[in-house]
């Protein structure tokens, strides 16, 4: 049976702080629904209706269109591992992008300043909504590790390769909105 809560519980935050993975929703208004997966080790409770992540840079940037658009967003986390339990946060949304105030601040206080090469921007979620549901039909998986593939095509490509491949592939959604990458961004030298 599913339960509603108007705030992350410490019980929530708790379960989240055990999971490996979790998958995004996004829309705007038309066009195609989007759903990633992330990884967890860059996602961040701020507090009981306030949750971030800092986003790589990927094929995509469907996310940061759509909450451009509309800025709904729906985070869900599985306990695939222990808990049976699925637990999503619904609300709005908001990218902040690298090199921007808000982006620094939050960096800051949430990331001890510490970014991962291949970083975008920070998703910041803001909390309406938490439900939760029992979970049962999801299958157990064991946790093994992190790819480091991402990583290390980031560390190859050095900062102004991504920069440039963000120019690429990053300024629009597959629906033709924008994503607040700029196709004119000057490139960084590494």
């Amino acid at each position: 049976m599913a339960k509603q809560f108007e705030r992350i519980e410490p019980a929530h935050a708790a379960f989240i702080g055990q999971q490996h993975i979790f998958f995004t929703a996004s829309a705007a208004a038309t066009g195609r629904v989007n759903v990633s997966p992330r990884g967890t080790d860059a996602f961040r409770v701020l507090d009981p209706n306030t949750v971030a992540y800092l986003d790589q840079t990927g094929s995509g940037n469907e996310t940061a269109a759509h909450l451009r658009a509309s800025g709904r967003l729906t985070i869900m986390f599985c306990g695939f591992e222990n808990v049976p339990m699925i637990l999503r946060l619904y609300g709005q949304g908001r990218a902040l992008p690298r090199g921007t105030p808000e982006y620094g601040a939050l960096l800051a206080v949430a990331y001890d300043n510490q970014e991962s090469p291949g970083a975008r921007q920070i998703i910041r979620l803001d909390v309406d909504l938490v439900q939760t549901s029992c979970g049962y039909g999801v299958p157990l998986f064991d946790y093994k590790e992190e790819r480091p593939t991402l990583r290390r095509w980031a560390e190859n490509k050095g900062e102004a390769g991504v920069a440039a491949y963000r120019r690429e592939k990053n300024v629009r959604s597959l629906d033709g909105f924008e994503t607040g990458v700029s196709a004119d961004e000057p490139a960084l030298a590494d």
